[in-house]
């Protein structure tokens, strides 16, 4: 079709694809990377760095039945990688991840409850299946938009993205030099 695929199931299977191939070592850390958006009220700015920290979340799996809350918020425990955050230079805080860019009332609801600094379209579902998998996984998002912002999200995305995506390159070298011990 020509369109990126972007949202928790392409991140879901494209995890489940990369830590099934059996002729690669198993990985001792699952890293998920990429944009999100943020909100001032936590002092979000454009090009901000988060490192997930204490655990990626849902926020529009909603499941009204008996013994499905704790998969319907994921809640799933991130590595901690708080050291290696300062060290990038990144901000650390819950992630929490849906399938809609907008964010809708009942979304907020549940981002204010689980304490969600970032909000994107992949990290949870990424961290659902390495969980499966018993490997660690942490996550680093920048912000390409400022939710709570009068200007709608999709406007902001666009025009952000191209100076979001060199900070989060920036910033991701630069973890990855602190997770090699500066190698």
């Amino acid at each position: 079709s020509g369109v990126p695929a972007i949202g928790t199931t392409a991140a879901a299977m494209a995890t489940q694809v990369a830590l099934n191939l059996g002729d690669i070592p198993r990985p001792d850390l699952v890293l998920t990377v990429g944009t999100a958006g943020g909100w001032s009220r936590h002092g979000s700015e454009i090009g901000d760095s988060y490192v997930v920290w204490p655990h990626f979340s849902c926020h529009d799996r909603r499941i009204d039945l008996p013994g499905f809350q704790a998969y319907g918020d994921a809640d799933l425990a991130a590595a901690d990688l708080r050291s290696h955050a300062e060290a990038a230079g990144c901000r650390v805080g819950v992630v929490t991840t849906g399938d809609s860019l907008d964010e809708s009332p009942t979304d907020r609801e549940r981002i204010l409850s689980n304490g969600g600094v970032a909000k994107d379209m992949e990290a949870a579902a990424v961290a659902w299946i390495a969980h499966l998998h018993g490997v660690p996984v942490g996550g680093l998002k920048t912000i390409t938009d400022i939710v709570d912002s009068d200007v709608p999200t999709p406007e902001q995305f666009t025009a952000n993205l191209s100076a979001a995506s060199a900070s989060l390159q920036r910033t991701t070298l630069a973890l990855l030099d602190s997770l090699g011990g500066g190698r």
